[in-house]
């Protein structure tokens, strides 16, 4: 049981534990633990005061794991631009169908009219929000 306690409270894992805290996830988890020889930290030994630097530790972020997250940022705002294009196909089909519905049936003008503005601010709405959401994507997270 000594020997036990012996190991698991030696100064090189000591050190080796908390050196684990201030460095990035990825890089504790690739690469292999390094172990030194000397004396630990005494601040280090106490056991509140390794949980308190478990508590106090932020998450840190590579390079890397940046360049894919603007990466991601930039696909995402691509795919959502792509309902801008949808919003003009709308606009063309309103358009169409109201040439082609006054075609057909001139007395009803008025009516074709009103509709196809509706059918135009809707449509244009749906392609300002897909735009909304592109913006958001970029700049606001």
């Amino acid at each position: 049981m000594y020997a036990c306690a012996k190991f698991v409270s030696s100064p090189s894992l000591i050190r080796a534990g908390s050196r684990a805290f201030y460095r990035p996830i990825s890089a504790s988890v690739l690469s292999r633990p390094e172990v030194r020889t000397g004396e630990g930290n005494p601040a280090l030994l106490g056991g509140s005061q390794t949980t308190l630097q478990v508590a106090v530790r932020s998450f840190q972020t590579s390079a890397v794991s940046r360049d894919i997250d603007t990466a991601a940022k930039f696909i995402g705002a691509g795919a959502a631009t792509v309902g801008v294009a949808g919003s003009g196909a709308g606009i063309g089909t309103v358009f169409g169908s109201l040439i082609i519905g006054y075609a057909r049936n001139p007395s009803l003008k008025q009516q074709l009219f009103s509709y196809a503005i509706l059918g135009f601010a809707l449509s244009e709405a749906m392609g300002l929000f897909c735009l909304m959401v592109a913006f958001l994507i970029l700049f606001a997270m």
